[in-house]
């Protein structure tokens, strides 16, 4: 299988066998601030670099597999809006893979497509009802049920980063207030460990360290190695990232009721660490009183969640 995972810098392409495995990959620029077709190029000329390091894997390929992000339209592979991908309005994606390749062509928006790949291959193996979830510069969400992505009923479904649970809270790149991911992404957490360090009168930080004393170069990461190394004020910028993020899963549980709830992207390793904390407040934040039984699990797949995903759909 072909997965190709499109970003608003690069285009990710790779083989993957029948059990998840990637055999090959590799990356290219994304020209996503250029015009449609030298978006598409850059696309293109990540295909045709797996193929010239693989040439026999051409002739076997029933379906290429394409995740990019969305709003897109996974019946028709038109990739419609997206923000990080300016040069693509109402782009027929998948039409254009087959014109050039003469193979069909999948596609599907990020999230959907690393919370098949783990429900196939990955953490979520075993379980039939997957609620997946990618923690890093924004917040994304995938739902598959048996395997299979719930789209809803226009393709639209699953924007579960976009649920608010302050409707007092900050505006939301989206337009709404107090989305999750306007309180919880990588780029939320940074603003708030800024805040909390501009107060006066705060203890040291290792944070202030790393960032050479000056607050703006306080990013998700500075938080992230602050914390590792023991730092008090880290701790607490995360715990309450932490706290709301028991909030929203409150929200999701009694929803949905998963089987599971996985974690990917690049925050997910350190939010693990809070798991135990979740656990214990959810009953706070969830009608349901087995809510804390739902297994909080880390993605398998981590930066390659798009590959493995991509591939994931040449096979529904």
């Amino acid at each position: 299988m072909l997965g190709v995972d499109i970003g608003g810098t690069k285009v990710a392409a790779g083989l993957v066998d029948g059990s998840g495995a990637i055999l090959h990959q590799l990356r290219v620029p994304m020209m996503a601030t250029q015009d449609a077709m030298a978006g598409f190029a850059a696309v293109e000329n990540a295909i045709n670099a797996v193929f010239a390091a693989r040439p026999d894997a051409r002739s076997v390929l029933a379906t290429i597999g394409i995740c990019s992000p969305g709003p897109l339209d996974p019946r028709t592979g038109v990739v419609i809006n997206p923000p990080n991908l300016p040069c693509w309005q109402n782009f027929p994606l998948a039409t254009a893979v087959q014109r050039v390749f003469g193979i069909p062509a999948r596609v599907d928006n990020d999230g959907n497509a690393a919370a098949l790949a783990e429900a196939i291959w990955g953490a979520g193996t075993g379980y039939r009802r997957v609620f997946y979830t990618t923690l890093g510069t924004g917040i994304g969400t995938g739902i598959v049920f048996d395997q299979r992505i719930y789209h809803g009923r226009t393709g639209s479904a699953a924007e579960g980063g976009h649920v608010t649970i302050d409707y007092r809270g900050p505006r939301c790149g989206c337009g709404k207030r107090g989305c999750i991911e306007v309180l919880c992404s990588g780029s939320a957490i940074a603003r708030r460990a800024r805040a909390l360090l501009a107060e006066p009168g705060r203890e040291a930080s290792i944070m202030m360290t790393l960032c050479g004393g000056n607050l703006e170069r306080v990013q998700a990461e500075t938080v992230a190695e602050a914390f590792r190394q023991g730092d008090s004020l880290a701790a607490e910028v995360l715990k309450t990232t932490a706290d709301l993020l028991t909030v929203w899963l409150g929200n999701v549980i009694d929803l949905l009721e998963p089987d599971v709830i996985i974690f990917g992207g690049g925050l997910a390793e350190l939010m693990g660490a809070f798991f135990g904390r979740i656990r214990k407040e959810l009953p706070r934040w969830s009608i349901n009183r087995r809510c804390a039984e739902t297994p909080l699990l880390v993605a398998k797949y981590g930066s390659d969640a798009g590959i493995a995903g991509a591939a994931a759909l040449c096979g529904i």
